[in-house]
């Protein structure tokens, strides 16, 4: 038997592709070389397309800007947002890989208690091949790491779990705060390493960060759509939170599961909180709204693949919200071209969801 700590080859090398969405240069990659370098990039540049961005030399890798995005999707470029990181989405619908794993280019490689480097790829790699638990809580976290089981009265019936459909990772160094909580504590620090991965409970949300995030595309893909945020909307910095509730609200109705916790990357740099307050003014006050409206979403049997359901949500979206703010039915009209988008795209996956069902 091989020795389980020799692994000449990477984790899903040829099934997951590694999406990072920016405005400058990614020398960011250098720190990632040992554990991205076998992986194919999808670089989505944002901003001004004239501009050059350099990648380091040896990594395997696609750029797209604006002009490639409006050239690929024509009038449904449209769904795609400007000058904000939900454009990182544009990676998701080009990709023809299982996997996806998003990381911003201020986050660099952490450090585990030991002092060894965290290989967060692999970790998110682990949560996403290991099945999730969200019909019963175990109190010893996730039960198919090493050194860890069920506990005793949980029910045999439900111990083969749901397949995962989403790895949330961790953020040591800059919390992943709003700008109130910024402005009020603006020297605070995440310094706890909590060495756990937990499956979030059916029903329950979570707000979704999207600078450390790994997901099957296969499973949950059209549904992982950021939004329209930025560049002539009134909100910003709420694109990863949106597709954090439509997903999991589908992920409950489909029966996957969701996972958060390890692995934890460095976050360096905080942003500027002021602008983060214009950016998400009315997304604060908004959401006081949207949660409620998210929990009470319920979707029909009928829907049975990630389009169907992410249509049917879009339906919801302008009939419930488009009452607090015209941009609502703005955004429920993109949720549809999204997903014409994505078929076009994927026409094979379209199909296979269907068939699946």
């Amino acid at each position: 038997m091989a020795d389980s700590k020799v692994s000449p080859v990477p984790l899903l090398k040829d099934e997951l592709d590694i999406v990072i969405p920016t405005i400058r240069n990614l020398d960011f990659l250098e720190m990632w070389r040992p554990f991205f370098q076998p992986y194919h990039l999808i670089i989505v540049q944002d901003g001004d397309p004239s501009k050059v961005i350099n990648v380091p030399e040896g990594f395997d890798y696609e750029l797209y800007n604006r002009n490639d995005i409006n050239r690929i999707l024509g009038p449904k470029a449209s769904c795609i947002s400007f000058k904000d990181s939900a454009c990182r989405c544009f990676g998701y619908m080009v990709s023809k890989k299982k996997y996806i794993y998003t990381i911003d280019d201020d986050c660099f490689v952490a450090k585990d208690p030991s002092g060894k480097n965290i290989n967060a790829l692999e970790q998110h790699i682990k949560n996403l091949l290991t099945p999730a638990t969200p019909h019963f809580f175990n109190t010893l976290y996730d039960p198919y790491r090493e050194g860890a089981d069920f506990v005793r009265g949980y029910p045999f019936s439900l111990r083969e779990g749901v397949p995962t459909a989403v790895s949330h990772g961790l953020w040591l160094n800059i919390p992943d705060y709003d700008a109130p909580t910024q402005l009020v504590k603006p020297l605070e620090r995440n310094t706890r390493y909590v060495d756990a991965v937990l499956t979030i409970p059916k029903s329950t949300l979570f707000p979704m960060c999207g600078m450390n995030l790994a997901f099957d595309r296969e499973l949950i893909g059209p549904a992982m759509y950021f939004g329209l945020m930025g560049d002539g909307q009134p909100i910003g910095r709420y694109d990863d939170m949106w597709a954090g509730w439509c997903m999991k609200v589908i992920c409950d109705h489909l029966g996957f599961g969701v996972k958060t916790g390890l692995p934890y990357i460095w976050h360096s740099k905080a942003s500027n909180p002021f602008v983060n307050l214009k950016k998400e003014y009315k997304g604060i006050y908004w959401q006081e709204e949207l949660i409620p409206f998210f929990q009470a979403v319920k979707l029909p049997a009928e829907c049975t693949t990630v389009q169907e359901c992410y249509i049917e949500l879009s339906k919801q979206v302008k009939a419930k919200l488009g009452g607090i703010d015209e941009y609502f039915d703005k955004l429920a009209d993109a949720m549809v071209t999204w997903i014409e988008a994505w078929d076009e795209l994927n026409p094979s996956g379209s199909k296979a969801a269907s068939q699946s069902a």
